[in-house]
């Protein structure tokens, strides 16, 4: 089974991920695209304590990911990729990885130069303009922090950053 949940959240792996999305989507898997955390074993081990057990989690870089994509998407189960940030998911979306995939875009905070799009998306400019790029190579993305919350359409919350 492929992928089933492409979300960007800058707390990547925790309750909401695990809990809310793991359990509804019935997710076997995740892949965490981080460059930094994908060399740092005990980040990974942290990040992995909050998992089921069995449930595995791969640490892979953008580079890595991309090259291995097709193989990823192909392992057993349903999986879930998550990055920490939009840049992330852009360079995904623009090597054509995510052309059929709907993406998320869940936790990105408050933090100096962001602004409030929803109660759970805060965006700086530079990631307003990842998060069109990314609409641009796939089939399309929203915010939603659980998934029984309401979907709000990326026109909708970059609106509201503006």
């Amino acid at each position: 089974m492929p992928l089933v949940l492409f979300r960007i959240d800058e707390r990547l792996l925790h309750g909401q991920v695990i809990v809310g999305w793991g359990m509804r989507l019935r997710l076997d898997y995740y892949v965490v695209v981080d460059d930094d955390l994908a060399d740092s074993e005990w980040e990974q081990d942290l990040y992995s304590a909050g998992l089921p057990q069995g449930t595995p989690a791969l640490f892979l870089t953008t580079a890595e990911t991309t090259k291995r994509f097709e193989e990823i998407d192909r392992l057993r189960g349903r999986g879930a990729l998550l990055t920490r940030g939009t840049r992330e998911m852009r360079a995904l979306a623009e090597a054509g990885l995510l052309r059929d995939q709907r993406v998320n875009v869940g936790g990105l905070h408050a933090a100096e130069g962001r602004r409030r799009a929803a109660s759970y998306v805060y965006l700086r400019e530079d990631e307003m303009d990842d998060l069109r790029a990314i609409e641009e190579c796939t089939r399309g993305m929203s915010a939603r922090d659980l998934p029984g919350s309401r979907e709000v359409d990326m026109k909708e919350f970059l609106d509201a950053a503006k």
